[in-house]
């Protein structure tokens, strides 16, 4: 019984002590390898590139390839001319009209 619960106490403290490595590594986000540090500036520096949801680096030509692709998928699945296909669709539902209820017909 006590080794039982010793032995489930070594599982807890090895899943905690993971775990919070894991988290203490994203907190200390300091590199300490200069090559690490380049590919962390490099992960910054795209990520404010890619800010506002465009193509990062896209000549026009990606551009224009890609607007290609987006006219052919809203041709393909019912999409009209200047209609948004990377929007969520919305959804209307109206309420079904229902007749009166006639209790003395069953």
């Amino acid at each position: 019984m006590l080794t039982n619960q010793i032995q489930q106490a070594a599982r807890m403290l090895g899943a905690q002590a993971r775990r919070n490595y894991g988290v203490s590594a994203v907190v200390l986000s300091k590199a300490t390898d200069p090559i690490q540090q380049l590919f962390v500036n490099k992960l910054r520096d795209y990520k404010s590139k890619s800010a506002g949801g465009k193509l990062v680096d896209a000549t026009p030509e990606i551009e224009r390839e890609l607007k290609q692709e987006l006219e052919k998928l809203a041709k393909q699945y019912g999409g009209a001319s200047g209609v948004d296909m990377t929007a969520f669709p919305t959804f209307k539902f109206e309420e079904p009209k229902l007749g009166p209820i006639n209790s003395s017909s069953a």
